[in-house]
């Protein structure tokens, strides 16, 4: 992706782990949501066990943790359009765009490192 196509943003948040294990995924998505609901740009980028959260299919975690499609499905709704995920973890876990539950843009390390220095605040789960 050419850096003309990333647009400066309010917020960028990092989601790094699965959709089971930890409540590290529900959170991040849940504080975009918030900075969405205040009226932030937001932008998220899923990396390493995080594109795993974007697999269709997703159902309750083992502790009866709550699957994560229908928060992802509500990212339109709060106008969370810019969703972009970390090449490597694609590759890592043979997935391709339509394994995917939500269209993507596909960044390696250079367009991650420009997407992080583009958005004013950054927070990592």
């Amino acid at each position: 992706m050419r850096d003309s196509q990333m647009p400066d943003g309010d917020l960028l948040v990092i989601l790094r782990h699965g959709p089971h294990g930890s409540s590290w995924l529900r959170e991040g998505l849940d504080a975009a949501l918030v900075g969405a609901a205040f009226g932030r740009e937001v932008s998220l980028l899923f990396m390493g066990e995080g594109v795993l959260a974007l697999l269709e299919g997703q159902g309750p975690g083992a502790l009866g943790q709550k699957g994560t499609g229908p928060t992802l499905e509500m990212l339109e709704m709060y106008d969370i359009e810019a969703l972009y995920v970390e090449g490597q973890a694609m590759e890592r876990y043979g997935l391709e765009q339509q394994d995917l539950l939500l269209a993507t843009h596909r960044l390696d390390d250079a367009s991650i490192a420009e997407l992080v220095e583009r958005h004013a605040l950054v927070l990592t789960f």
